[in-house]
Order: structure tokens, then C-alpha cells, then sequence
């Protein structure tokens, strides 16, 4: 949820600075329509970077390991029981 309320509040602010220069007309119009652009672009580069800190950051869990790994050989003993 914190995401969300950091990316709207975001959104809001560089909405109202976009309509600040379309008013203002302190930067040419033809630049100031490419901005949402601008912006769109910057939101995926923002969410591919928080995605791969995430997969840097992946905590490991060595307890889960061991259950999946008894679990695999729980499963192996089962297949081998009905002749897989």
C-alpha cells in the first residue's frame, strides 16, 4: 500500500507541475505534451529497478529449503513405490 500512496502522490505532483508549464508557457508547448511520456517511461524504469533491488535483496530461507528438499524425497519415495 505504501507503493501505491508514493506513486499517486507522485502522479499528482508532476501533473500539477506539467499544468504549471502548460499555463506558465515558460517551456514551448511541443515539449511540454511529451512530458506524461516522459513520465510513463521514468514510472517502468522506477518499477524494473525496484524489481531487480528485490531479486538482489531475496532473502534465503534455510529452514523452507529443508522442507522442500524432504519433500522431494518424500515425493521420490512415492513415485518409486508406484513403479515410476
Amino acid at each position: 500500500m505504501k507503493h501505491v500512496i508514493k506513486i499517486l502522490t507522485l502522479l499528482v505532483a508532476i501533473s500539477a507541475f506539467w499544468i504549471g508549464l502548460i499555463q506558465a508557457l515558460i517551456v514551448p508547448c511541443d515539449q511540454t505534451s511529451l512530458l506524461p511520456i516522459y513520465f510513463v517511461v521514468s514510472l517502468g524504469c522506477y518499477g524494473l529497478f525496484m524489481v531487480g533491488l528485490g531479486l538482489m535483496r531475496f532473502p534465503t530461507c534455510p529452514e523452507e529449503a529443508l522442507l522442500l528438499q524432504q519433500d522431494i524425497l518424500e515425493a521420490k519415495g512415492f513415485l518409486k513405490q508406484r513403479g515410476v
